[in-house]
């Protein structure tokens, strides 16, 4: 597991996180840190990688231009990344500068603008499903705006109509029965 790879490396970032007064919780499973029940930041691993997630990473300035946009559908968070605890330990006064600035930014009440359901596109292929079954787009139509990202997302993201078509079949029965594609 991820955890366990980068296991010094998290003890270092938790360190310099924690020297900011944030308040440490356990939420997907990480290390997140809170100012007045906001998150602020996330360490999370992967298999090339360990990082510090900032959760409104988007508004914050980035002096050293080393904010990473996780993939191209990440509106808000933005992530420092890091392949080792030498680069941790080397950057550590900027890894605390940038907690700072994400709990600055908090501290400013400032809002990340998010798209719109309407923004994302829709697969013909989906549209099509919707208009041939009402009660598939009165239930899509209930979901959360986040489902309904999800699903959006999933179906746009496939490069083949035939693709595109078979997920849709296939998440057709999870929409009807209200749940999104992770639940």
């Amino acid at each position: 597991m991820a955890e366990h790879k980068w296991h010094e490396e998290f003890e270092a970032l938790r360190k310099i996180v924690l020297s900011t007064h944030l308040n440490e919780e356990t939420k997907w499973g990480c290390a997140c840190f809170t100012y007045n029940d906001q998150n602020i930041v996330l360490i999370h691993g992967f298999k090339e990688y360990c990082a510090l997630l900032f959760f409104k990473g988007t508004l914050m300035q980035d002096p050293e231009n080393i904010l990473v946009q996780q993939t191209a559908n990440v509106q808000a968070g933005r992530q420092l990344r890091f392949t080792g605890l030498a680069e941790i330990k080397k950057q550590a006064k900027i890894i605390k500068a940038y907690v700072e600035e994400a709990i600055r930014v908090e501290k400013s009440g400032a809002k990340v603008e998010f798209k719109d359901t309407s923004d994302f596109p829709m697969a013909d292929e989906f549209l099509q499903k919707l208009d041939e079954h009402p009660a598939l787009a009165e239930a899509f139509y209930a979901l959360t705006p986040g489902r309904q990202r999800g699903y959006l997302l999933h179906f746009s993201s496939a490069k083949q109509a035939k693709t595109r078509e078979s997920r849709v079949e296939k998440c057709m029965p999870q929409i009807l029965a209200g749940k999104g594609l992770d639940d």
